[in-house]
């Protein structure tokens, strides 16, 4: 049963699924790698899904399909398909590509994004440009004949640079998708702005634990595009499996409450970040100084937990490290706890260092996700850890 009458946060609390009389309120876990049926003419429908049938997990099962459905009205399209990680969503969004086409990305972009672009796909033939999205007339510059995709972070991961979506969407003729990991549908819609598909690495927020990991491929209206994405996803094998599908579902009822707290905090540590002898810079989007504030403030509704900075050196980039003691050294981001991460060693390791320096990643650069504990006690184990 649709949702769409309620608002967002309704939604992630109820959308997707909604029990009939004497049926389970919350979502089965459908635990089954099979299916059994008595004939081939019962093989037919289950839990009320039209025009579906199961028969093996790898290609379909009920308790994915329920949270599935959840995320697609959540984010605005006819069709979700959830996978084994946002690696496996972006490696099944790249496959929609042939060999001599051409794609454009973002050039800050996640690191495990820009391997799979250049030492997977490169190889079979798919040519790729990396352009700054904020600036249209380069994107406009870089457009080739054969360029079949737009591939956009937004904010970028770690630089925090922010893309108009509809004015790139309207720029692009070709297949526009939107990598929302950072803001969640929750403060950002890139269907609605024009994206033909968004990807998440919903191991992040959507999830929002660091307990499972997960990605999500959500396309707007092409069903030849979705169709296509599925028969990439159960044949990779890299569908979700029904617990993580059920972590997931848990992790997003929840999601409201927490990107508001995320939001919340972020804020009031970049701004404490700012008055730091020792912090040189501070990439955050809710800053008003920002160079793309006001695409940030057009396109969204909220600034996420995201934090970027810049030291004065790399000893103090050790001792932070070192000394932190409630925030943690940690890969990923997105979870109930604040993490903060160095770059150059970790996300970013297989980018090319000097495509890494001119981007800013240096040893001196720092990214934090901050996390939804008390934001005072947040501020004071970094200023502990950086000061004393």
């Amino acid at each position: 049963q649709k949702m769409s009458k309620y608002r967002l946060d309704t939604t992630c609390v109820q959308g997707g699924y909604r029990p009939e009389n004497g049926e389970p309120r919350q979502i089965p876990i459908i635990q089954s790698t099979t299916f059994r049926y008595e004939t081939s003419e019962a093989m037919g429908r289950l839990f009320d899904l039209e025009d579906t049938g199961y028969f093996y997990t790898r290609l379909q099962n009920p308790t994915n399909d329920h949270v599935a459905a959840k995320i697609a009205e959540m984010e605005g399209g006819t069709a979700a398909m959830l996978t084994s990680s946002g690696q496996a969503a972006n490696m099944a969004v790249f496959s929609l590509l042939n060999p001599g086409d051409h794609v454009l990305l973002s050039d800050d972009i996640y690191g495990g994004t820009f391997r799979i672009i250049g030492d997977v796909f490169g190889k079979y033939g798919i040519e790729h440009t990396y352009v700054e999205m904020d600036d249209l007339d380069a994107v406009k510059a870089a457009i080739k004949p054969n360029t079949k995709m737009f591939f956009v972070e937004t904010p970028t991961n770690p630089m925090m640079k922010v893309a108009d979506i509809q004015a790139l969407s309207e720029i692009a003729k070709s297949v526009g998708v939107v990598d929302n990991t950072f803001l969640t549908p929750y403060f950002q819609n890139p269907l609605k702005l024009g994206a033909d598909i968004v990807t998440h690495s919903s191991t992040k927020y959507l999830g929002g634990h660091n307990d499972t990991l997960s990605g999500i491929v959500v396309v707007k209206d092409n069903e030849e595009i979705a169709e296509k994405i599925h028969v990439h996803i159960k044949s990779h094998g890299s569908q979700l499996a029904p617990m993580d599908c059920w972590l997931l579902l848990r992790g997003i009822k929840t999601l409201p409450v927490r990107m508001d707290r995320h939001n919340e905090n972020a804020k009031k540590v970049a701004e404490w970040l700012r008055t730091q002898p020792k912090v040189k810079k501070v990439y955050y989007v809710g800053f008003e100084d920002h160079k793309d504030y006001a695409t940030t403030i057009k396109q969204t509704r909220g600034f996420g937990g995201m934090i970027s900075f810049t030291v004065d050196s790399f000893e103090t980039v050790q001792k932070i490290l070192r000394n932190v003691d409630m925030i943690m050294f940690a890969e990923s981001l997105g979870g109930t706890e604040t993490l903060i991460t160095y770059p150059t060693t970790q996300t970013h390791e297989d980018t090319p260092k000097d495509v890494k320096e001119k981007l800013g990643i240096t040893d001196r650069f720092l990214r934090m996700s901050v996390g939804i504990e008390n934001v005072e006690d947040i501020i004071a184990d970094l200023d502990r850890a950086m000061n004393s």
